[in-house]
């Protein structure tokens, strides 16, 4: 039997599921609910981590080509950002029963992050890129990347590195927005199969919020609680899409929503510990529960597919 040869985008139920995780800890810090839930969350995305690195890597040895095409393709080559924001979210994952584990690989993915970021980054400002092909995946490379960072770096104590990775993140998710907005709003619609990614456009003030938290101490803000406010703003434009969105059948592909939404829950619940009352103790709890269901659909749908072995798309092709 030879290995599946997964592609980069793959790495994004690590987001989903480490976020998950997340969230369900930021639970139990508010709630009487059992800290083993997100632990064992947690730990499940660890593994689906490593599973995955160990078959990314596998397709580089098996399949090189195609792994290249990917990698020069204009729009999935951005998945591929993906593999060290994953990898920092694994170390998160593991920080309760190994620091020095967590650290290290923390600081892989942060190296793999930061190259891949400026290798992209530098291509796309050379110009001669299509309109067509912008679509929310170019946030994945610097405002995922940076945001990620910021996270880590906080969770780990390091507030002040974690600081300057928020501020990257921040000012390249208002560059990207407006140039993503002109695309969706002037350039021809996205064709179906691209639909799904406009479940990461909930992803920057969602996971912002929860850098913003990582990096800071103290009473939550105005500044947060705009990020907040927009995230959810952004969550009711995508489910207005949702009919729309969903002419696309179900696939690996709706995990683009996962991350964006698994942080406005944990951002909520940490509002919520850092002393928030109010409208956000209001809608923390009801955006736990919708998520949840969310990430259960997906999760149910994600394994039909892969026991009918329609889970793996098409291979990109050069």
């Amino acid at each position: 039997m030879s290995l599946p040869r997964i592609p980069a985008a793959f790495f994004g139920i690590v987001l989903g599921v480490v976020g998950l995780g997340n969230s369900w800890r930021a639970a139990s810090a508010v709630w009487p609910v059992s800290p083993g839930i997100g632990e064992a969350i947690s730990l499940l995305g660890f593994a689906i981590w490593l599973l995955l690195v160990l078959l990314y890597a596998a397709k580089w040895l098996i399949a090189p080509k195609e792994a290249m095409a990917e990698l020069e393709h204009p729009i999935q080559c951005c998945f591929v950002g993906l593999i060290g924001v994953a990898t920092m979210l694994a170390g998160v994952a593991i920080l309760p029963y190994s620091r020095i584990a967590a650290e290290a690989l923390a600081m892989v993915g942060f190296a793999v992050t930061l190259f891949f970021l400026l290798w992209r980054t530098g291509l796309l400002w050379r110009g001669g890129r299509d309109p067509v092909t912008n679509t929310p995946v170019l946030y994945l490379p610097t405002v995922a990347g940076s945001f990620v960072t910021a996270i880590a770096a906080g969770t780990l104590g390091y507030a002040d590195w974690g600081q300057l990775a928020f501020g990257a993140g921040f000012f390249s998710w208002l560059a990207i927005e407006s140039v993503l907005l002109h695309r969706l709003l002037m350039a021809p619609e996205l064709a179906a199969p691209l639909r799904p990614t406009l479940g990461i456009q909930i992803a920057p003030p969602a996971v912002g919020s929860v850098a913003y938290l990582s990096v800071t101490g103290g009473a939550p803000d105005m500044f947060v609680h705009a990020m907040f406010g927009y995230a959810i703003l952004q969550v009711l434009i995508v489910g207005r899409q949702l009919p729309w969105i969903m002419q696309q059948p179900f696939a690996g592909s709706y995990w683009a929503f996962t991350f964006g939404l698994t942080a406005l829950s944990t951002a909520g619940l940490r509002l919520m510990g850092h002393g928030d009352t109010g409208a956000i103790s209001h809608l923390a709890p009801v955006i736990f529960i919708l998520v949840n269901i969310a990430l259960a659909l997906i999760a149910i749908g994600t394994l039909w597919l892969l026991l009918k072995g329609k889970l793996l798309p098409a291979p990109v092709r050069a």
